[in-house]
This record gives C-alpha cells, structure tokens and sequence, in this order.
C-alpha cells in the first residue's frame, strides 16, 4: 500500500493551508478596498458630523477605490510577508497609499475642483486609511501565526545531497522558522560532497523513498550539480510513487544573477538568469508613479526653476539648458536635460568628467552642482518618458564604452530607464568617479537596485534624497 490514512490526512492538511493562504490573499485586496471607503465615510463623519456625502465626495471616494486597485495589484503588496517584520510591510503600504492619494490629490488639482474639498477631510481619510490596512495586517499575521502554532501550513522536506546549496537550505529553514518547513535530515548521492553538519544523515538514495513514505514527507528538495543528471533521475524514478513536491535548486554558484525566475515558454521550462525587473504590471506601477511623481514636483519647484534659469542666463553667455547625449533604457540614445552649469566650450571629441576647481564651471553652476540643481530639468525628461525618478544614474557615452570593458556587468545598469536619483546616490556614491573602484561601488548599488526594485524601495529612495541626496561634497 502506497499512501497511508495518516499520508491522505497530511495531504489533506496541505491543501487546507493552500485555500486558508489564498483566502487570506483575497481578503485582504477586499479588505484594502472597504477600509478606504469606510475609512473616507468615517472622516467625512469626523469632519462634518454627518455621513451624507454630497456628490463630490462621493466621487473622489471612487476615484480612490479604482486608484488604488491600480497601484496596490500592480505592486508586490500582496505577496506573502511571512519572516519579514510588520515595520516593513508598514513602510510599503505608506509608500503605496501616499502614492494613491497623491494620485488622487493630482487629479483634483488638474480638474480644478480643490477648492471643492476640505483638506482636513484629505488628511483625515489618508491617516484613518493607513491605520485600518495596518492594523488589518496586524491581526492577520496573529491569526497566521495561531493557527502555524496548531500545524496549519507546516510542511516536513528531507535534502538529497550534502553540498553547499544542501547546508544553505538547512540553515535557512533552521534560522527561519516561520517558513513552517522542518528539514528532517539528508540523503548522500555518488555526486554528493559533504558539507552538511547542520542536520542528520539519513542514508544514501536506496532509504529515501521509504523514509519520504513511512515519515509523511511533503517536500524533498534535491541540491545536487547541475552535472549529476544521472542522480536527479534517479531520485526522481524512486519517487515516481510519491505525492511529495520535489524541488531541485540548481547549483548556479559563482554564476551572475539578475532577476532570475523559473518559466515555461511553449510548454518547454526554462530558468531565466537575466531579465528586467519590471515587468507587465511592475512597468505600469512604475510609468504611473513616474507620471505622477513628476507633474507633482514640476508643479512645486516650477518658481524656482525660473529663478534658476534666470540666474544661468545673468552667469555666462550661452543657453540656459544643456543637453547631454546618454544611453537609456536597453542602451538607446537619449538626450538629458539639465541647467546649464558650465561656460559654453568644445570637448573636442572627447568628455572630460568635471573636476574640483574646475575651470569651466560658473560660480552660479558650481552652487547648482553642489546642491544637485542642476539635475531639475530631467523632471521633464522623465514625463516624456525618456527617465524615471529613480533608476541608476545616467553616464556620459564614452565612459559607458569605457567601463564596460572594465567593470564586470556595468551595461546591466540599462535594463531600466535612467533616474533622477538613485540607491547609489542616496548611499553617497556621487560626482566625479576618478577611481575604478568608485565606478564598481556605483554599478553594485545600482544592480542591488535592480535585484530588489518594488514601489516602496523606489519612494524610500525619494525620501532618503529629500534629506541626504542633494548636497555631497563629491559633486562638483
């Protein structure tokens, strides 16, 4: 006999967690969408005393709705947070709903109808909004934890193989016990090198499926080289019987990774080492927040760009913006935008990188510099959608052809558009790079950017350059 009553009960147990994570996945995309509404009702109560909204009202609570289905589902909001802490969930949904009444706030601006909301009742809804999403989420995770406590959604594996990718899963499993995985031990193969302490060895393959059988097994997960075609078949016929998911992590030591992903293209499954980050719905979030980011803060800074232009023109002869050719996204040409900040000269054929006490710079666009003014007009780069508001730096083209020779996946940086600000800059990798190593800093924040791109990392990055991004002594 195969599969005992208590293999059938487990099993059973399983696809009840499975349904209790999709629920909770729904609920909350459901429960989003009631606490904005009833979170804009309560503050219309708090502010006017009454709950008849009249129709403006009520159509801005719409609006709220169907802007938030929009940013909220194109975002990784819903994924499961379990082994992360709530101050992170906190921040992204801060992030995300900051962006939704933003939205919000815009369209009304462009509409002219501001005049025709309290914005007591504004501030009101947003505040009661993030505190009933996070307190959802604080009850949520109580329940998930109660019900891990009582064995919902605990999972058994065993390891075939005791290489290194064999002892990072049982440590991650061992110092991670809120995955509700247990790893009960490993199984030795001919292709097996022993580096494994941190769980028993159970055998070699000739006891795996009688132990996967008789111990209820839910996941075994092979760690084997890619080499050892022979084992993993061979793994696999011996549990060709067996219900338990079988994972296989590849061993891709020491190969660079970017956004890497499992898919199946025409039936046929195939493992993605490089790829954008964005993709479908991360593209629209992205397009959206770039849209709104910067119509929003061309609106705010327009005086001062003025000023600034006027102050260009009074500096030196020559026009007010300076136009530099640069690779954007998928290494196309593109050319950006910025205040003029140097006298009117020749480069010759070649570009040379601005310099402390450089002489070609103005007293006017030395302060630019510093301050990071210079960098405004790119706002409008960014609403032709030539850029982003956040995205690693664009170069100079000749240094791309330079250092693209000389740093190990510098070109990766142009799976993205080129931003305005970025996680190297707010790190302080900014201005002159006249080291390679300076260089490689820059690429290595830029592709851990592109590894960990979500909306709320980008609005982090806005906020981190509000107070840390503009001045640097390195930019000059």
């Amino acid at each position: 006999m195969l599969f005992s009553p208590i293999r059938q009960h487990a099993e059973s147990d399983w696809r009840m967690a499975s349904k209790f994570t999709a629920f909770f996945s729904w609920g909350l995309r459901l429960g989003d969408l009631v606490v904005v509404v009833a979170a804009g009702l309560l503050a219309y109560r708090l502010r006017f005393d009454s709950f008849d909204l009249p129709i403006e009202y009520v159509r801005s609570l719409v609006r709220g709705v169907l802007f938030a289905l929009i940013v909220l589902n194109s975002s990784a909001l819903y994924r499961s947070w379990r082994g992360s802490s709530i101050s992170k969930e906190a921040f992204a949904l801060v992030a995300l709903w900051s962006l939704v009444f933003t939205a919000g706030i815009v369209y009304t601006v462009a509409l002219q109808l501001a005049d025709d909301f309290s914005r007591q009742w504004w501030l009101t809804w947003f505040l009661l909004t993030l505190a009933g999403t996070i307190a959802a989420r604080v009850v949520l995770r109580s329940v998930a934890d109660y019900l891990r406590a009582r064995g919902m959604d605990h999972r058994t594996a065993v390891i075939v193989g005791g290489g290194r990718d064999a002892r990072r899963i049982a440590q991650v499993f061992a110092s991670r016990p809120w995955t509700g995985i247990e790893i009960k031990g490993w199984f030795s193969t001919p292709a097996s090198h022993k580096y494994l302490d941190d769980a028993p060895l159970l055998g070699s393959l000739e006891k795996l499926a009688d132990y996967v059988e008789s111990n209820r097994i839910d996941q075994v997960w092979i760690a084997l080289p890619m080499s050892a075609e022979n084992e993993i078949q061979d793994v696999l016929r011996r549990l060709s019987h067996s219900t338990a998911d079988i994972k296989l992590v590849p061993d891709l030591f020491g190969l660079q990774l970017l956004n890497h992903s499992v898919e199946q293209v025409a039936g046929v499954p195939v493992i993605n080492l490089r790829s954008s980050p964005l993709h479908s719905g991360a593209r629209v979030t992205k397009a959206i927040e770039d849209k709104v980011l910067a119509s929003l803060i061309l609106l705010l800074i327009a005086p001062l760009m003025l000023a600034i232009a006027i102050g260009v023109k009074l500096s030196s002869p020559g026009p007010v913006l300076f136009r530099q050719k640069r690779h954007g996204i998928n290494g196309r040409e593109i050319e950006v935008l910025k205040f003029r900040s140097m006298r009117v000269h020749a480069e010759h054929g070649t570009v040379t990188q601005a310099t402390k006490g450089d002489p070609r710079i103005t007293r006017f666009g030395a302060f630019l510099r510093r301050t990071s003014l210079d960098e405004l007009p790119q706002f409008l780069n960014v609403l032709t959608g030539e850029m982003s508001v956040v995205g690693p730096r664009p170069h100079a083209i000749a240094h791309n052809q330079l250092y693209r020779e000389q740093v190990d996946e510098y070109m990766q940086r142009h799976r993205v558009k080129p931003g305005i600000t970025g996680w190297a800059q707010v790190n302080g990798l900014r201005g002159e790079t006249d080291t390679l190593d300076k260089m490689v800093s820059r690429v290595e924040y830029d592709l851990y950017y592109l590894q960990n791109w979500s909306l709320a990392f980008d609005l982090r990055i806005v906020f981190l350059t509000v107070f840390k991004g503009f001045i640097n002594r390195n930019a000059y």
